[in-house]
């Protein structure tokens, strides 16, 4: 799969998406971060809810930013183990239980598993289960336990101009600073920059609370994977962002009001270096920036993202141009120091 990418920043992407990493089960995605780490000489700091922090020097040591994204992703955890072998189970973070009859499991990265459901012919018309009535099928329930996580197992793949798989939102803005920190190996940045892999943004963006709290920074910027919802069968009107048009600006969503100079800055760079974005249409939906912006006296924050079509559900996708574009919208955003003046 991987002589099908378009170059490092795809396998990233790729072996990012594969890691099963719920809530609260991040380890996996720490230890690749890590890996990669270990062929750098930057300095990183790991706390207690598991953020990982890098810190990067820059030319200048006036001005301080922080570059976040989230490495956990939706899922499922066991709630009770049935006396006849089927699991039944509860959602981390927003799964609309629509999207599961059907798919596929891992339940703690070894048990396979299948969400069962009514059989269709006696379900009635336009019936929808709930999580309640919805249970795991798998072979050897012994070795499942009460508490133990649920991944999706899906893989991902390249499918001509797309990437396809599960955890986009956020393994996009992952991949995206493991890539910055291979680029400024060479090269200092500007500035000072920390990146910083936060945990359980899907639960109520706790890690980014404790990860900001420990850093002295000016300004930060988010990188997220965010709704499409342009589904060819829904009218335009209705869309959030539409795969392929360029990376999202986001202005506004729940909890939070973009900073405007950022947000500004961010149209500045994109139009400099002609690349082709959007702005974000709905305000459904929160990011980290929401609670980074709260942090201490308040940080001006800014949200840039790729559009995801199917987010939080088993299996999405993205434009590959899009991912590519908006690694180059950050870096070139990094390199303007328009924030700085």
């Amino acid at each position: 799969m991987l002589s099908q990418l378009n170059g490092v920043k795809g396998m990233h992407l790729e072996n990012l998406s594969n890691i099963q990493a719920i809530s609260g089960f991040e380890d996996g995605v720490v230890d690749y971060v890590k890996g990669v780490l270990d062929s750098h000489s930057y300095e990183y700091k790991e706390d207690f809810m598991k953020n990982l922090t890098v810190f990067i020097p820059g030319k200048n040591h006036d001005f301080k930013m922080g570059i976040f994204a989230h490495m956990d992703e939706v899922g499922l955890m066991v709630t009770r183990v049935k006396d006849d072998g089927s699991v039944k189970f509860t959602t981390v973070g927003g799964v609309d239980a629509r999207v599961l009859p059907g798919k596929k499991v891992k339940i703690g990265n070894e048990v396979e598993g299948v969400i069962g459901f009514k059989p269709i012919h006696l379900q009635k018309k336009d019936e929808v289960s709930t999580v309640e009535e919805l249970s795991v099928f798998v072979e050897d329930a012994s070795k499942v336990e009460v508490g133990d996580p649920i991944f999706f197992a899906t893989e991902f793949e390249s499918c001509g101009n797309y990437y396809v798989g599960k955890a986009f939102d956020d393994r996009v803005g992952c991949a995206i600073m493991l890539n910055l920190i291979e680029e400024f190996e060479d090269e200092k940045p500007p500035f000072d920059l920390y990146l910083s892999f936060v945990s359980q943004e899907e639960v109520g963006l706790r890690g980014s609370a404790v990860a900001a709290a420990n850093l002295d920074i000016d300004a930060a910027l988010v990188i997220e994977g965010t709704t499409a919802g342009d589904n060819p069968e829904l009218e335009e009107e209705h869309w959030a962002s539409h795969v392929g048009d360029g990376p999202v600006l986001i202005a506004v969503h729940s909890g939070y009001v973009v900073d405007k100079n950022i947000f500004e800055s961010l149209v500045k760079t994109a139009q400099n270096e002609k690349i082709a974005y959007q702005v974000k249409r709905r305000t459904a939906g929160g990011t980290d920036a929401a609670r980074i912006a709260r942090t201490f006296s308040g940080i001006p924050t800014g949200v840039l993202a790729v559009s995801t079509r199917y987010i939080h559900s088993p299996v999405s996708l993205i434009s590959k141009e899009d991912f590519e574009n908006t690694y180059k919208l950050v870096k070139a955003y990094i390199e303007s120091e328009v924030l700085v003046h």
